[in-house]
């Protein structure tokens, strides 16, 4: 049995359909509780007069439709795309490692990330800044929201650098055992890190902490965009990989016979992994158990095939974390970090489903 044909063969169309119709229906009815419910109630009418002034250019003026344009619906997209990014991030770590275990913080990713942004928050960047100053071409201006991404984007580029470096082998691989190994090192030391860092920034350390315990508090649409103009690159490239991947999982030897070139497609992969999980703790800090929880249990429902594991890990990484704001900013009395209530919650779940994996033979 081929590859393709192993991964069809667990195929249930039934199940896939009932999952994507609850995680639809979930996704459109957090949608509209979020902008909806809050401080302030908002009506139906009232979101679809905001919603056509706005298609028709018309100035926002009640504070109903300031809330609702500048305030909720931002907020929504940004936990939509964040959910996104570190769902398809995850299940393509998992993937990529055979391991059901990995996600994001594997590989030191999110830390790198994350230390590169409280670096910039750190120096109290706050504004639209000068970034650098060509002899030639002028001066190059970044807005606000982007410069905590650029600090991300950066950190975790440093970070995957240095563990494919650390991980590589002297004939060229990259073996999953070597990354997995050195992505353990490079976070204990970007953790040493960032916690150095907290020790040094004085009066921002608060600022800092705040962020890192994941909040999606005073987001706006810039910050959304922060998010999608790295994840739908990083979601094509995935979807584009897909089936490689599904043949990777076999085997890097049986990959190889079969025509992939595996290396390619780890460091393509990787990489956009990486972009997607940074872009998502540039824009709302660290949010745990998302990128590992997520896809975990969206292969045991629809099963390993990445051709559906892929997007459904990210509709479900959208519905998770638009839930997790909606509670922690309408059900629950004060409003605790999204990142706090997701590890919480989400923490004894995973427990519970990794002990019953460990006790069927055979699987973990």
């Amino acid at each position: 049995m081929t590859a393709p044909e192993a991964y069809r063969s667990g195929f249930r169309p039934g199940k896939l359909f009932g999952l994507a119709f609850f995680l639809v229906f979930a996704l459109l009815f957090l949608s509209w509780e979020s902008v909806s419910r809050g401080y302030m109630d908002v009506s139906a009418r009232e979101i679809w007069e905001v919603l056509k002034a706005v298609l028709n250019g018309e100035a926002l003026t009640s504070p109903g439709s300031l809330v609702v344009w500048e305030v909720r619906l931002p907020r929504l997209a940004a936990s939509l795309a964040v959910g996104a990014a570190l769902g398809l991030s995850g299940a393509i770590f998992q993937g990529l490692l055979l391991n059901p275990l990995a996600d994001p913080y594997t590989l030191g990713v999110s830390s790198g990330a994350a230390l590169g942004a409280a670096a910039v928050i750190s120096v109290s960047i706050v504004r639209p800044i000068e970034l650098v100053t060509l002899k030639y071409f002028g001066v190059i201006y970044l807005p606000a929201p982007f410069i905590p991404a650029a600090g991300a984007f950066f950190g975790a580029g440093l970070s995957l650098v240095a563990v494919m470096a650390l991980a590589r082998e002297k004939n060229g691989s990259l073996p999953p055992t070597n990354l997995i190994l050195a992505g353990v090192i490079m976070s204990a030391i970007l953790s040493a890190a960032l916690s150095f860092l907290k020790y040094l920034a004085g009066d921002q350390v608060s600022s800092i902490i705040f962020w890192l315990l994941g909040s999606f508090v005073a987001r706006t649409w810039a910050d959304f965009w922060v998010v999608i103009i790295f994840f739908l690159p990083a979601f094509f490239v995935a979807m584009f990989s897909a089936l490689d991947l599904n043949i990777m999982t076999l085997g890097l030897k049986e990959a190889r016979t079969l025509g992939v070139s595996t290396e390619k497609v780890r460091f393509r992969l990787l990489v956009a992994a990486s972009l997607s999980a940074s872009a998502a703790v540039a824009v709302s800090g660290i949010i745990g158990f998302a990128g590992l929880i997520v896809p975990h249990l969206i292969r045991s429902i629809i099963g390993p095939d990445h051709r559906t594991l892929l997007p459904f890990s990210a509709l479900a990484g959208a519905v998770l974390l638009a839930a997790a704001d909606w509670t922690v900013r309408v059900l629950l009395p004060g409003e605790i970090p999204v990142g706090v209530f997701t590890a919480l919650l989400a923490g004894p779940v995973f427990l519970i489903i990794f002990r019953r994996k460990m006790r069927e033979p055979g699987r973990v």
